[in-house]
């Protein structure tokens, strides 16, 4: 109230005129001066709660930060936790892996962890059947036999090596059949070690679970093709087969002090696709050396059957130090169809004398008359699967056959006779590993060992059927 008061009469003495304007500005000076310096005070104050403000708020904003990363960290934390809740849960509901696994192939296949395999394997065929060869006075006539009765066991081991032992038990005897180890030294190469087959033709290397007829070729028999103990390599490519190894003898006949005889095999096949079918072109050679200074072979067959041991072809003994022998195959395998030809000849040593040369082969054609598919896979026929086997809404497969069938054993001086066949067949699969067979042969024979009213030249009929299952 009393600065009122002063400005007011300061101002009134102004307008009187009793002081001057200096005078009057020097009385105001002090004030205003107070003023600023209050003005100043206040800013002051308003900076320092400014930055104070500013500091709370950085702390703030730190205490967030802090807050959000713990909020992150427990977030993560919980994900992987539920992550790990969930797989936990997935291993409890899944059954636990059997240390074994079992397959049904035929038989239960057993497998085991780091290669190891086991399946137990067998086959068994029962003939019927009779030759009618009028005149020969010999056992010809019907019978029956147990023509294969096989136990065996197969499988792997760690390491890329496999096994297989098996024996026939067919007619009150036990005979080693096959009886190795092999190893897969790569994808594509293979080594075997024991008594399995040497390399011959397309028709021999077919297991005699899938022949077309009841019995092979009569040149397989003729000339001597079975399983030898010998070391062996197999090169599979994608359209090439490469095979050879060494062998000794079989099994049953390495017991005898003089049998030291050696072989040397070996086979190529090309498998191409042309055609949208299979074609297989193969060759094969055949060395042995019976290392036996009294050393004899002989090489005959049966007629068409395996019912009859009497062999109406038949070269006799003949003195010899060894045998080279060749062979050529071929087939092409379409859908149903398929056809096959080989032929294969053998010439025995004779130390001074002329060599004689054999020979023998077969042409075929066949064709399944249900909507099934002939089967082929590394060189030989494999196992028909009907597409509508008995028992599921089919009736399985059937297959007919013709072939024509031949066997010279004449050559120079050694005359053991000459067998043509004109065979026929219906094979009846009603599912994978069982099969029926009936089939009909006729004979033509010259020179044959076997006279029928004292010729050496005649007719005969064979008859035969089989049934067969494996596992």
């Amino acid at each position: 109230m009393s600065r009122i008061l002063q400005s007011s009469a300061l101002a009134l003495a102004l307008t009187a005129g009793w002081v001057t304007p200096v005078q009057a500005a020097a009385a105001r000076q002090p004030r205003v001066a107070d003023q600023l310096a209050a003005m100043q005070a206040q800013l002051d104050r308003l900076n320092a709660r400014v930055d104070t403000l500013e500091g709370q708020v950085v702390q703030e904003r730190a205490r967030a930060d802090a807050a959000e990363a713990r909020t992150g960290t427990a977030i993560a934390e919980a994900q992987a936790a539920r992550a790990e809740a969930a797989k936990l849960a997935a291993v409890a509901a899944k059954p636990a892996e059997p240390p074994v696994a079992v397959a049904w192939k035929g038989a239960p296949e057993f497998t085991g962890k780091d290669g190891w395999s086991f399946k137990p394997r067998g086959r068994l065929q029962v003939d019927t059947g009779g030759v009618d060869a009028p005149g020969t006075n010999t056992s010809l006539g019907m019978a029956t036999e147990l023509r294969r009765a096989f136990l065996g066991v197969d499988g792997t081991m760690p390491g890329g090596i496999g096994y297989r032992a098996e024996i026939d038990v067919a007619n009150s005897g036990v005979e080693i059949t096959d009886l190795y180890l092999t190893y897969k030294a790569s994808p594509k190469l293979t080594l075997t070690l024991g008594q399995h087959k040497p390399f011959w033709g397309m028709e021999e290397m077919t297991s005699d679970l899938f022949t077309s007829m009841m019995e092979r070729a009569a040149f397989n028999s003729a000339f001597g093709y079975e399983r030898r103990v010998g070391l062996s390599a197999a090169y599979q490519g994608k359209a090439v087969l490469v095979q050879g190894g060494v062998f000794t003898d079989n099994a049953a006949d390495l017991s005898l002090d003089t049998n030291n005889s050696y072989s040397v095999d070996g086979r190529v096949v090309l498998m191409p696709k042309v055609g949208g079918g299979q074609v297989h072109l193969g060759g094969s050679v055949h060395y042995r050396d019976f290392n036996d200074a009294a050393a004899t072979t002989r090489y005959r067959a049966r007629p068409f059957l395996h019912t009859t041991d009497v062999r109406l072809v038949n070269t006799g003994s003949i003195a010899a130090t060894g045998e080279t022998g060749y062979g050529l195959e071929a087939a092409y395998i379409n859908g149903r169809f398929h056809a096959s030809a080989e032929t294969a000849w053998i010439r025995p040593h004779r130390p001074g004398l002329t060599d004689p040369s054999f020979n023998g082969g077969f042409a075929e054609v066949g064709y399944l008359l249900t909507d099934d598919t002939t089967a082929y896979k590394n060189g030989v026929y494999e196992r028909i699967r009907p597409k509508a086997p008995l028992g599921k809404g089919g009736i399985g497969a059937i297959q007919t056959n013709l072939r024509y069938d031949w066997l010279d054993l004449n050559s120079g001086a050694i005359v053991g006779g000459r067998q043509q066949v004109l065979g026929a067949s219906v094979l009846w699969m009603p599912t994978d590993y069982v099969r029926f067979i009936v089939n009909y042969g006729h004979l033509w024979l010259n020179d044959a060992a076997v006279t029928a009213n004292g010729k050496r030249d005649y007719q005969a009929d064979a008859f035969g059927m089989r049934a067969q299952f494996d596992f």
